[in-house]
């Protein structure tokens, strides 16, 4: 009995392993099919956009710098030194920042001093 279940173990072995393979590589090709549906998809939606009249004078516009008859065309070159680029390109920051002082007392102590100060020119 031990004979025949060893037998089995080495005969089915091999055909257990080959299966296994198939099926990860179906598995690979079913990835891949789909994969290749989604850029399908996404060509027929980009060919339904060209066929918009509204997206191609978008993209003139954007990609070609086209203008309408009669419209007027400016660019705009930015003359600024790239240490100005570098600092316009850095991030924001997203927090929540506290003035330091009351606000209150500062607009009072300006009008006071607004309303305090001499009239400018003088009488002369």
């Amino acid at each position: 009995m031990m004979g025949v279940l060893v037998l089995a173990v080495v005969v089915l072995a091999p055909t257990i392993a080959q299966l296994a393979e198939q099926r990860q590589h179906i598995a690979e090709l079913q990835a891949s099919v789909s994969a290749q549906e989604s850029e399908v998809q996404r060509l027929r939606d980009e060919r339904e956009r060209w066929n918009d009249e509204t997206f191609i004078t978008t993209q003139a516009r954007e990609r070609l710098t086209y203008v309408m008859p009669g419209e007027v065309s400016y660019l705009v070159i930015d003359d600024r030194s790239e240490a100005a680029r570098a600092d316009a390109t850095t991030e924001v920051s997203a927090d929540v920042t506290e003035t330091k002082g009351d606000w209150m007392s500062t607009i009072l102590s300006s009008v006071m001093t607004a309303g305090l100060a001499p009239a400018a020119g003088g009488a002369g």
